[in-house]
């Protein structure tokens, strides 16, 4: 069983994640009402990541034998003209947030999930686009 902090730590990057889908679909939103190919295709893959992360969080907590609970989430403020700097700064704080989880004592699946979604984090970062996510 996962220490309370742990599970504190897997929570709070559930939310972070569920923040980001928000942020990336209200973005491929804009990006297609402005006919933004590029954008459109970067920003869906990006949103399909971190989906992915969201739902991998929330069976890894399920797994662990722990409520995921209900999430109260909005969607950040975000701007088309000027995503690319925001996601950046968004994408590091995620950088961040994974780093910090592994240095706790996690067991061997949730560390490997962990250190997978940190790589995806980091492509992310230096990239801006996604489906770099693996099965997991």
């Amino acid at each position: 069983m996962a220490s309370e902090d742990i599970v504190r730590l897997l929570r709070a990057a559930r939310v972070a994640e569920k923040q980001q889908t928000l942020f990336y679909r209200a973005l491929a939103g804009k990006a297609d009402e402005a006919a933004a190919p590029e954008d459109i295709e970067a920003l869906n893959g990006l949103l399909a990541d971190e989906q992915h992360h969201l739902s991998r969080l929330s069976a890894r907590l399920v797994e662990l034998g722990h409520e995921t609970g209900a999430m109260v989430a909005q969607a950040p403020p975000c701007d088309l003209a000027s995503w690319r700097a925001t996601a950046r700064q968004r994408e590091g704080a995620e950088i961040e947030r994974y780093e910090e989880l592994l240095r706790q004592p996690l067991d061997e699946v949730t560390g490997n999930m962990i250190r997978a979604m940190l790589a995806t984090e980091r492509e992310h970062a230096r990239n801006l686009g996604g489906k770099y996510t693996e099965a997991i």
